[in-house]
């Protein structure tokens, strides 16, 4: 079921790729020749419509022939761009008519003459805020208030102010003001939201590959619960009803607080004891154990964290050792400062105490848990192998 929820959650990512603003250079990698054909046609018959007008393109008047020719050039591939990226996505006559707006804005500025061309202006506006949607409609239909509202502002100063007398001397620098300085200010609130999807899709994939980590530990310890529990059974044991009323026990914890964030540490504990209660009914020989703990009321941590640990100390240990095997079990608080220790005994020649799934995956929920606020330190000497966890707990 996990395994599902995880390939959906990346096909989300990969969807969300795609219809970014990378994919305006999807015609062009991905060799869609008729996108690429039809955007090319649409952005030559507006340069040339443009051309005619004698509007949008740079005059060469004020600046000399190479520099006139590398701009319309640059601003002919950028359309081109554009509407490759924008036929592949919508049909042709909704292009038609964002592109009819800057037709019109050029028809009527070439026939109506200042100051009675109310028309321009505010198709051009218009254009723009049609092909913003069309690439960013998330994000345009997420602001499209505030963005309604300014440019709704910006024609209005226009329709008052420009059939007045004297409207180039004292309005006209005013209006372009109105409606450019705005645009930086949504360019840098579009940047934001793309930091804050990004920071957002990083918490996800990390909570997504911790559930994906716990689901692999808690079937690692009832694999080797169960096989407890079968021999009991095929001994026909007296303590098989306790170990399954204990494991029932232990599956509830497992697989109600385990999908918590957070579980009282005297949860945890008593869950400890149960495992250790449990495989001393199992065990024919006799087992040092010694478990003690000493903590304040009401503190938390995040569960199933040292049963891993707990489980090592019985395989590679106790279950190698024909005698005197001993288990040290301690759990200690001080304010906020929370500290695992368990130590164990071992035989060199029937142990192996390699790095293993269980450990690792410790590890990489700790790093997700408590990032910085953890210490893991492993000591082995001769028989000895001790192991302590200091967490700083929030």
């Amino acid at each position: 079921m996990f395994d599902t929820e995880y390939i959906v959650f990346i096909k989300k990512i990969v969807k969300r790729y795609k219809e970014s603003y990378f994919c305006i250079m999807n015609s062009f990698l991905q060799k869609n020749y008729s996108a690429l054909i039809k955007g090319g046609i649409i952005s030559l018959i507006l340069a040339s419509i443009l051309y005619k007008a004698g509007i949008v393109l740079i005059n060469p008047i004020h600046v000399s022939i190479s520099v006139y020719i590398v701009i319309n050039i640059l601003g002919f591939i950028f359309c081109w761009f554009i509407f490759s990226f924008l036929v592949q996505r919508f049909s042709i006559y909704t292009i038609l008519g964002i592109i009819s707006l800057l037709l019109i804005a050029a028809i009527a500025d070439n026939y109506i003459k200042t100051p009675f061309n109310l028309i321009s202006i505010p198709s051009i506006i218009l254009f723009w805020l049609g092909i913003t949607y069309l690439i960013l409609p998330q994000f345009f239909i997420k602001y499209k208030f505030p963005i309604l509202l300014i440019y709704g502002a910006v024609l209005s100063y226009f329709f008052i102010f420009r059939i007045r007398p004297y409207y180039i001397e004292n309005h006209h620098q005013n209006f372009l003001n109105f409606m450019l300085i705005p645009i930086p200010f949504f360019m840098l609130l579009w940047g934001y939201e793309q930091w804050r999807w990004l920071k957002t899709l990083q918490i996800d994939k990390g909570k997504a590959e911790l559930a994906l980590l716990k689901s692999q530990v808690n079937p690692h310890f009832f694999f080797n619960t169960l096989n407890n529990l079968y021999g009991l059974v095929v001994e026909k044991s007296d303590d098989a009803p306790e170990v399954i009323l204990k494991l029932s026990d232990m599956m509830r914890y497992t697989i109600y607080k385990g999908k918590e964030d957070t579980v009282l540490l005297k949860d945890e504990i008593n869950y400890l004891e149960n495992y250790i209660e449990l495989h001393k009914i199992r065990y024919q020989k006799k087992v040092d154990i010694l478990f003690t703990h000493k903590v304040q009321e009401g503190l938390k941590i995040a569960p199933l964290l040292f049963i891993i640990l707990l489980e090592n100390a019985f395989k590679h240990g106790v279950e190698k050792i024909r005698e005197h095997a001993f288990i040290r079990l301690k759990i200690q608080s001080e304010g906020k400062k929370l500290s695992f220790t368990i130590e164990n005994n071992f035989n060199e020649l029937t142990s192996n105490h390699k790095k293993g799934i269980g450990l690792d995956n410790l590890r990489k929920r700790l790093d997700y848990l408590y990032n910085n606020k953890y210490q893991l330190v492993i000591e082995k000497k001769e028989t000895n192998y001790k192991v302590l966890l200091t967490l700083n707990l929030i």
